[in-house]
């Protein structure tokens, strides 16, 4: 099965609001694999990777961000990279 690897960087107010948690839930229940955390700027930096189809729910679900967040610009790339087959975690 085709794997992806993306990774995004979030700008808004995406700290302080529990964007992380929210993020590493929608990524859990989609399946994905991969980490979530804060950056010294004030932006969210996420890697996930999954199926083509997993991984476009998750870039649809940070341009809408969690209840709280507003999200003014997700930036994403592909990466080649393998991810740990760990659950999706939050790191610091």
């Amino acid at each position: 099965m085709e794997q992806k690897v993306i990774k995004a960087r979030v700008s808004g107010i995406v700290q302080g609001v529990c964007f992380r948690e929210y993020t590493r839930r929608t990524a859990t229940h989609l399946g994905l694999r991969g980490w979530v955390k804060n950056c010294s700027d004030g932006t969210v930096e996420t890697v996930f990777g999954g199926t083509p189809d997993q991984v476009q729910e998750m870039i649809d679900w940070l341009h809408r961000g969690s209840p709280h967040s507003h999200v003014e610009r997700v930036h994403i790339q592909s990466v080649e990279t393998e991810l740990d087959p760990l659950p999706f975690r939050i790191v610091f």
